[in-house]
């Protein structure tokens, strides 16, 4: 019998990191350029310096991003994200652009 637990499910560990919208809108402004605190907060209308900074700490500490002072910039590990960042675009200008 197979174990379908969250834990063990490939698209549950992703679903998990990727989980909220913060994280997402996050990683789609990295991935186009590398930010500092300030420039990805101004970027992220809403978002409070204290939420932001969770979101980066969590993300450095997966191995999604890397910090260079005074920069935070994709790592090569979260580039492989860009394929799901790609079609989730073309999945929303395509079914969600109304």
């Amino acid at each position: 019998m197979k174990d379908h637990s969250k834990a063990k499910c490939p698209i549950a560990k992703v679903a998990s990191l990727l989980s909220d919208t913060w994280t997402m809108l996050i990683l789609r402004d990295l991935m186009k350029s590398e930010m500092r605190f300030s420039e990805l907060h101004d970027s992220l209308t809403g978002i409070s310096t204290r939420t932001l900074s969770l979101k980066l700490q969590k993300l450095e500490s997966e191995g999604i991003i890397t910090k260079r002072e005074p920069h935070y910039l994709i790592s090569v590990k979260g580039k492989k994200l860009a394929t799901i960042f790609d079609e989730m675009t073309k999945y929303g200008k395509k079914y969600l652009s109304r």
